[in-house]
């Protein structure tokens, strides 16, 4: 009954009975299920609120340890994608902006060269 098929309900009550658990002790064990799962909800419904914070996303975000050269991969591809933007709104003095960023990283990519 451990394994991942479905059980019926007479499968159940019958294992139940089985063990001689009497009318009290499935009680206290219905009780004590219940609770963990409300404890387990709570938790849950506690990490979602709490993970969506702005702190949350910076500790998150510090726990990565990138290296430099990660940390210029990505802000190549930031940079790419608003050049990309910008040269689709036609903002050519952004375009400018970005490319003059871009080789300050193409220079950290390369090793400082």
């Amino acid at each position: 009954m451990t394994d991942n098929k479905r059980v019926t309900n007479k499968q159940i009550l019958d294992k139940i009975n089985d063990l001689k658990v009497g009318e009290e002790g499935l009680n206290l064990l219905a009780i004590k299920i219940v609770s963990r799962m409300v404890k387990l909800k709570s938790m849950e419904d506690w990490f979602s609120h709490v993970s969506k914070t702005e702190v949350a996303w910076s500790v998150a975000y510090e726990d990565l340890e990138l290296t430099e050269e990660e940390n210029a991969i990505g802000e190549a591809a930031k940079l790419m994608t608003l050049m990309d933007l910008f040269k689709n709104e036609e903002q050519y003095e952004k375009c400018a902006i970005i490319k003059g960023r871009m080789a300050e990283v193409n220079k950290i990519l390369k090793g400082g060269k």
